[in-house]
């Protein structure tokens, strides 16, 4: 397989919120290549975090895709409210998506690409069912809620079958994998098969952000040629 190129989405719940225009502005100077934004609802994650006016903040002090990672129990309700304020990117959790199709529909129908996450333990057989819908498949490597946990191994393998289903369909999404990505893992994670990787803690706690992201881009080069 041909190199693919790797994308770094800092995320932003790793960021310092009192400064977050200035943290967004300073990330993207080091060179991120989206910007990731979870949104956490009390309910299906054990913490809160932003609503649809953080993301149409973020939107006008950045020309960075906006890769909104919807880990709410009710997603369809608040699908236009974060189309309508900026979002590049939508992505839902299977586990909260009883009728998939639809709310990957109606994400669409907004102008906004479609996402769907999967949690550590969730089995790859709904993603089967709607790969060739989607524009982009979110591994979660640690089980979501809070930043800075570390990376399950297990997931490795995950993302692996996680790639050869995408292949095997054609799918143009892209694999994007997310908790406890750090450079010491960045390669092992790409040449499983990712080629988006979120860091939170591992850049925004970093002295250098553009260091840090070089990198993580250096670490990942490593591995990302022939798989």
């Amino acid at each position: 397989m041909s190199a693919r190129p790797v994308k770094i989405a800092p995320s932003i719940l790793s960021a310092d919120f009192a400064r977050l225009a200035d943290e967004v502005a300073a990330v993207e100077a080091a060179g991120a290549d989206f910007l990731h934004v979870d949104v956490m609802d009390g309910h299906f994650v054990p913490n809160l975090t932003v609503g649809p006016p953080i993301v149409e903040s973020l939107r006008k002090v950045t020309s960075l895709p906006l890769d909104v990672h919807l880990m709410i129990t009710n997603p369809d309700s608040f699908i236009q409210e974060f189309a309508e304020a900026g979002a590049s990117y939508l992505t839902v959790h299977t586990e909260t998506c009883p009728h998939l199709h639809r709310t990957i529909q109606l994400i669409k129908e907004h102008g906004v690409k479609a996402g769907i996450t999967l949690n550590p333990s969730t089995s790859l057989t709904t993603l089967e069912e709607v790969i060739a819908d989607v524009d982009l498949v979110l591994i979660m490597s640690v089980n979501p809620g809070f930043g800075g946990q570390t990376f399950i191994p297990a997931i490795f393998d995950k993302i692996t079958r996680t790639r050869e289903l995408i292949t095997r369909t054609g799918s143009k999404a892209l694999l994007e994998v997310d908790g406890g990505v750090k450079i010491d893992n960045a390669a092992e994670v790409v040449k499983a098969g990712a080629e988006v990787l979120v860091a939170g803690s591992a850049i925004f706690n970093s002295p250098n952000y553009a260091d840090t992201i070089q990198a993580f881009r250096s670490a990942a080069h490593v591995l990302s040629a022939p798989l």
